[in-house]
């Protein structure tokens, strides 16, 4: 029995099919979001069907999660991004206890029990600046690669204090920095460290290890050490950490 699990985040969408015999991935496709969400959905789910070998007639369930998971209208149900990260991460790391979830648009950090439940959780999504749309805007205003960042901060002696907590009057910041004479490189990594301390300021004091790192944001160069930093415990990226809610959703599929 092959189950599937739709992503659809804020920036991008994610598919991930499973043998839900033995839980394997027989499957995934991931693309930018856009405009019509539905038919999107529709594509990238076609897509990791066709380079699987899966027919579609041989999908039993699919679940629909993220931001856009109403709009995946071939979906058997909706389940929350939470649950599914949750289910996600402790399927490839079985005794996660805390997950950092940094997307494009949003920030989470979920707390799990002994049994992989989710405890209790808390959520930034109103202000872009601790989450990987604030590196990209420091990105393009610094004329680099997203996949430089991390060699750049390495290089960092100094790095800058980023005091505001808006993306907008950041990067104005950040443009009074460059007139000053400040090094790239010490921007970037203030930037860094500025994403991490908004994102552990969540945790609280109590963070049970071990702590997983997902989200498109755990892909770039330098910010699992920011996180390391800023929580002063050890910090793992998840294996392929874009896909763990997808994933997540694919399992709890298999479960209807």
């Amino acid at each position: 029995m092959i189950c599937a699990g739709v992503d659809a985040g804020s920036r991008a969408i994610k598919v991930a099919l499973i043998d839900a015999s033995d839980m394997t991935v027989v499957g995934s496709g991931m693309d930018n979001q856009g405009v019509d969400q539905e038919a999107l959905s529709r594509t990238v789910f076609a897509r990791a069907l066709a380079t699987s070998g899966v027919p579609a007639n041989q999908v039993d369930k699919v679940v629909a999660t993220g931001y856009g998971r109403n709009r995946v209208s071939f979906a058997d149900t909706t389940i929350t991004e939470i649950t599914c990260h949750a289910c996600g991460v402790r399927h490839v790391v079985p005794d996660a206890m805390t997950i950092i979830e940094v997307g494009g648009q949003d920030s989470k950090l979920i707390r799990l029990d002994g049994k992989g439940s989710v405890r209790d959780f808390s959520m930034n999504d109103r202000c872009a600046a601790g989450t990987g749309r604030f590196l990209e805007v420091v990105a393009s205003r610094l004329g680099v690669g997203l996949e430089t960042l991390g060699a750049l901060a390495a290089q960092s002696r100094n790095p800058a204090s980023i005091s505001s907590t808006c993306v907008v009057f950041a990067e104005t910041e950040i443009v009074g920095l460059l007139a000053s004479g400040v090094a790239i490189e010490d921007i970037v990594a203030g930037v860094q460290t500025s994403i991490a301390r908004r994102v552990v300021a969540m945790l609280g004091r109590n963070v049970q290890t071990p702590v997983v790192f997902t989200g498109g944001v755990a892909l770039v160069p330098g910010m699992r050490e920011a996180m390391e930093k800023a929580i002063e415990k050890p910090v793992q990226v998840a294996p392929d950490p874009q896909m763990t809610g997808a994933l997540g959703a694919a399992i709890l599929a298999s479960r209807l």
